[in-house]
């Protein structure tokens, strides 16, 4: 506890301008600090990646609940020379905020999670996260068994715009067409010899 004593009404003026300043610094760095923890999507490239839990937390700052039993890895290596298939499949991979450009010719351990949500039993969806290091550097979402690769973002967005459809529309009313849902970005699944699918 401090104790100030100030005769001059200018000083006393002086010191609650301070007071006030110090108060609203810190209320603004929690603010900042507080505002950052709701954008994982920024936050996930300094992510460290060790244990089949900070591959769920990844994943479920996205938005998708993975059922970790089905976790599995493998380890794939990042072509040195990319066609154009690959150079598409990045560009997927950026939606996160990732690139494998900076990793050609290295290899990475490729994390996959069944993502239930997204699975009906027919086609599965799978949460794929490429690890470099504990350091992620890929993340995807992909389809068995058609081979089809979703950004993160996309496929974020394609289900909230489809939650608040269905939660707008009227319990009676029938349900939408396929033709009708956004269409997320997607793009083939790589080479499966450099990256397999199973």
């Amino acid at each position: 506890m401090f104790l100030f004593t100030v005769t001059k009404p200018g000083l006393r003026q002086a010191g609650a301008l301070a007071l006030c300043a110090v108060c609203l610094a810190g209320t603004v760095t929690a603010a900042v600090r507080f505002a950052g923890a709701a954008v994982p999507a920024a936050a996930g490239a300094e992510t460290a990646i060790s244990t089949t839990q900070d591959i769920a937390g990844y994943f479920t700052g996205y938005g998708f609940e993975v059922d970790l039993a089905t976790a599995a890895v493998d380890e794939v290596k990042v072509p040195k020379r990319w066609d154009d298939s690959f150079t598409a499949f990045n560009q997927v991979v950026g939606e996160s905020g990732l690139s494998l450009a900076d990793y050609k010719g290295k290899t990475v351990e490729k994390w996959t999670v069944l993502c239930p949500a997204l699975s009906d039993g027919e086609t599965d969806t799978y949460c794929v996260l490429l690890v470099y290091k504990t350091r992620p550097v890929g993340a995807y979402l992909l389809e068995k068994p058609g081979g089809a690769v979703t950004g993160l973002v996309s496929a974020a967005k394609a289900g909230a715009d489809a939650a608040a459809e269905t939660a707008a529309a009227p319990e009676t009313a029938a349900a939408p067409d396929a033709a009708d849902e956004p269409a997320a970005e997607t793009a083939a699944a790589p080479d499966e010899s450099l990256f397999p699918t199973e």
